[in-house]
């Protein structure tokens, strides 16, 4: 579904991809991990034309998005969901969503369907139609992440972007959230990139991951078989770090 061959990403003077090359299937998960600055959100960025690459090539179903903008990448179907989730807070939860499918409104899509699937977010996040009339600011962090990830779901993505969905929440509540990114695949057969902290529970949800270093794929193949690698275990799943995900 997704290939990227060799692109480099700069912030101004700073290389910050250097000939990263990866893909994910159709309906997979795949996992990108590695130390803060290595390049994880930057892929993300890359890819949803935030930051775009200077050089190599981005493909999306054989389509070369690499010099779209970004409301051309989200018409592809593709969908980011920001670290920090960066919802609207003074909107409340469904006109939030209602942003969400800003470019299905633009294409004189029916108003039926996309009230469809609002439902279909509110079934996911049951606390969200709880919500629906409540100013997105005055929620907790874990409800701003549902809702985050609801907004995204609105533009209809084939590819589902998400960075780092679990920072600052807690456990039971990653957990949730994690437990509707399966859902999604299972029974949407949505495609997702995930960057994510906790390394453990990213590998676990996982089909496949990517270890980054300094702007470099260093390391790549089964998330079971990541899990077991010595040298990923020593970075990155310390045995003082709590895991939360279980199956």
């Amino acid at each position: 579904m997704l290939r990227i061959k060799n692109i480099n990403t700069f912030y101004g003077k700073v290389h910050a991809l250097k000939n990263v090359s990866l893909h994910l299937g159709e309906g997979e998960i795949v996992t990108l991990i590695g130390a803060n600055g290595a390049g994880k959100t930057t892929i993300l960025n890359s890819i949803s034309a935030i930051i775009p690459a200077s050089s190599g090539e981005i493909l999306f179903r054989k389509d070369i998005i690499t010099a779209l903008s970004p409301d051309k990448v989200v018409q592809h179907g593709i969908s980011q969901v920001p670290e920090g989730r960066q919802v609207f807070k003074p909107l409340s939860v469904e006109d939030n969503l209602e942003l969400g499918a800003y470019l299905r409104y633009r294409s004189r899509e029916g108003k039926a369907a996309i009230h469809t699937d609002m439902e279909l977010v509110f079934d996911l996040f049951p606390r969200l139609k709880e919500r629906r009339k409540q100013l997105s600011g005055t929620m907790s962090g874990g409800e701003q992440q549902m809702l985050a990830i609801g907004r995204a779901l609105m533009a209809k993505p084939k590819l589902l972007l998400l960075d780092e969905p679990s920072m600052g929440l807690a456990p039971l509540v990653v957990q949730e959230i994690f437990h509707v990114l399966e859902r999604l695949r299972r029974e949407n057969g949505t495609t997702i990139l995930l960057v994510e902290q906790n390394a453990k529970a990213a590998l676990k949800l996982a089909d496949r991951g990517y270890v980054l270093e300094t702007g470099k794929v260093i390391l790549e193949g089964p998330a079971d078989e990541l899990l077991e690698n010595a040298e990923v275990k020593r970075a990155y799943l310390g045995k003082d770090k709590k895991e939360i995900w279980e199956r």
